[in-house]
């Protein structure tokens, strides 16, 4: 059997359950926003914290902080550039579905850049204060899961995502 028909039937299947549970799209819809503002204010906290262990020392501050600046910013550009590459539609690209996440974007689908950025400021986390990083990479797993319900992310799209995610992060404990 062609994947391709799988997963138009697995998303056609998940969609019309939905669909009976409207509140739940709604949820959906809403987790996916609230996730990517959190991220961004636990990333803006963790440089915070990271400025206040290194603190008053300039040269502690450049060690210290540098690193989670520099490393998640040239990650970042560099999956871009690769996304630009690579430009792989996206689910309702290629299929006739409704996207449960409107989004009006096409292509540049793989890998997922907000799931890359989610599990690199989770990193980030770890590398300040590794209980919020734990919190923060589950967070991570429900964003991803939530781009692959809400229909604008294959499920290779999220693992590429944080995997790639994973190398950058793993990165700040060499600096």
């Amino acid at each position: 059997m062609d994947t391709k028909y799988d997963y138009y039937e697995f998303y056609t299947t998940l969609s019309n359950w939905f669909s009976r549970h409207p509140r739940l799209i709604g949820a959906l819809r809403i987790f996916n926003q609230l996730a990517v503002v959190i991220m961004y204010l636990a990333y803006l906290g963790a440089l915070l914290v990271a400025v206040g262990q290194a603190w008053p020392s300039p040269v502690a501050l450049v060690q210290t902080v540098g690193p989670l600046v520099i490393i998640p910013g040239l990650g970042f550009g560099i999956l871009t550039l690769a996304r630009r590459y690579l430009n792989a539609p996206r689910p309702y690209d290629e299929w006739m579905i409704d996207p449960l996440i409107p989004r009006e974007k096409h292509g540049n689908s793989l890998p997922s850049r907000h799931v890359f950025s989610a599990t690199v400021i989770s990193l980030v986390a770890w590398r300040v204060a590794w209980p919020a990083g734990v919190v923060l990479l589950v967070l991570t797993v429900l964003l991803a899961l939530a781009r692959v319900l809400g229909g604008v992310h294959y499920p290779r799209d999220v693992v590429a995502g944080m995997l790639c995610g994973i190398i950058c992060g793993a990165l700040l404990w060499l600096f």
